[in-house]
């Protein structure tokens, strides 16, 4: 009887001492500042006292700066995606035919993602067409476009830096029908009397795993529209000057063009501008960046592909 109450007793004061080791342990998320003096400058490129609003390519330079802050995120007021910049600095290209007006905001995110930001508005021309690409896409009138699914490569991936030109598929081609769930997407290109629009009209959009952690979602599946809000209606279409690292590596277009409001191709990796690598009457083929580092690489037709 004896041992059995010291046996208890033991493990009563082990309990206590587990209990009491917990109460003492602390966690602290540490000190959150709010990030202040924000700041934004920008540089309309070939803006002089005759060109008032830029040489026309729609190329404007920002620089933000802001006391604790942790990075900036640019929200540009064109329907384009926004980006991130650690360092402050971002070259963007808008592409909405003659003088517009563009609200742009930099959010200088800190500690916690406490956050302040600041809005500019600016003035820019461009003058950039592709005339020969957008009859291409459209037919002059409405076109549907579907993945080259029975191409080796329809889907490849590649490092994003110079020479990424000749990196096509370096780290990944897709084997022909090799990604089943999305090859029942349709994509229309339709000529309006104000441009060109865009609209997935059906099928699903596909999240590769190099994108879907982000998003909080298992990768290399297909998903709905409850998941990618942004996937169906329709979509204004700009083109603008191509500006990767890739245009002259890889002897590309130098087009690319620009989905509004978070349109994209089915292949969701949360962007939105496509620069186009070839456009013909029945063959487009294109590549898009996954946050600057990957670089994937698209191809469709105008011929459903029969497995």
């Amino acid at each position: 009887m004896k041992k059995n109450i010291q046996y208890i007793s033991t493990l009563l004061l082990g309990a206590l001492l587990i209990f009491t080791g917990c109460d003492e342990e602390k966690y602290e998320l540490g000190t959150l500042t709010v990030p202040s003096n924000v700041d934004l400058s920008y540089v309309i490129v070939g803006q002089d006292d005759e060109n008032l609003y830029g040489d026309g390519s729609g190329v404007v330079n920002f620089s933000a700066s802001a006391n604790d802050e942790i990075t900036f995120n640019y929200l540009f007021g064109d329907g384009k995606d926004s980006e991130i910049a650690a360092d402050g600095n971002v070259s963007h290209v808008f592409a909405k035919t003659g003088v517009n007006t563009y609200n742009v905001t930099v959010i200088a995110i800190g500690t916690g993602g406490i956050s302040s930001s600041k809005t500019i508005q600016i003035e820019v021309l461009s003058t950039f067409t592709d005339d020969e690409a957008a009859e291409f896409l459209t037919g002059g009138s409405s076109k549907t476009w579907y993945w080259a699914a029975d191409q080796p490569g329809h889907i490849a991936l590649g490092p994003n830096f110079e020479d990424a030109g000749k990196a096509y598929g370096a780290w990944f081609s897709a084997a022909p029908f090799e990604k089943s769930c999305m090859y029942d997407a349709e994509f229309v290109f339709t000529k309006t009397a104000e441009g060109l629009t865009f609209e997935q009209t059906t099928g699903s959009a596909y999240i590769p795993g190099t994108y879907a952690g982000k998003i909080g979602v298992d990768g290399d599946l297909c998903y709905g529209e409850d998941v990618v809000t942004t996937m169906f209606g329709v979509k204004s279409v700009s083109f603008g000057p191509a500006s990767s690292v890739a245009t002259i590596d890889g002897g590309y277009r130098g087009t690319s063009f620009s989905l509004s409001d978070g349109g994209f191709m089915s292949w969701y990796v949360g962007a939105s501008t496509y620069e186009i690598i070839q456009v013909t009457e029945n063959l487009l083929k294109v590549r898009v960046e996954e946050d600057g580092t990957y670089a994937w690489y698209q191809t469709f037709t105008t011929v459903k592909p029969i497995q």
